[in-house]
């Protein structure tokens, strides 16, 4: 026989002409619908429409033609082109990970805020390359207490909130 059934660590793969294929979950076959339709000449696909294989085509075929209104309607702006090609696209220029400044203090822990707290002529820095971002951006609210904080881009609603709470942004390269 072709078949020849290796058992390894509780998974059961099935080599057919030397070739690994992963055994399936097979339904018993007393349990099928065909079971039931032995002795109905059609099977349950009627005789006027039939079962053919691929009535419609495979796949996404006919978009522009016998399926357009499902394409319009569903997959709107599936066809075509937008935007500008860029021949060579350099992916380092536009990674940008970015911070919203709620984030902040979770990057130097809360018993360091808690230490800088009662220091009023002291900030701590808390430079957020370090821990990948490069962008600070302004959602949500900062403690009310000064911080520094370094990274490569800052928006304005972040330099604006942080200089409110007497911080201070600095950029670096």
């Amino acid at each position: 026989s072709k078949w020849v059934t290796v058992e390894l660590a509780s998974t059961e793969i099935n080599f057919v002409n030397n070739t690994k294929r992963k055994k399936r979950e097979e339904m018993t076959a007393r349990l099928r619908k065909t079971r039931k339709l032995r002795g109905h000449v059609q099977m349950g696909n009627g005789r006027v429409g039939k079962h053919r294989k691929h009535p419609s085509g495979r796949g996404a075929a006919g978009g522009l033609t016998h399926h357009r209104n499902n394409f319009d309607k569903y997959h709107p702006g599936y066809f075509g082109k937008n935007g500008m090609r860029v021949f060579h696209y350099k992916k380092n220029l536009h990674f940008r990970p970015i911070i919203n400044i709620d984030k902040l203090w979770t990057l130097v822990g809360e018993e360091t805020r808690k230490e800088y707290e009662s220091k009023k002529d002291k900030a701590p820095v808390i430079d957020v390359t370090k821990a990948g971002f490069f962008k600070v951006l302004g959602k949500g609210r900062l403690p009310n207490q000064p911080v520094v904080v370094r990274a490569k881009f800052f928006s304005k609603t972040a330099e604006r909130r942080i200089k409110a709470v007497g911080g201070a942004c600095v950029l670096t390269a």
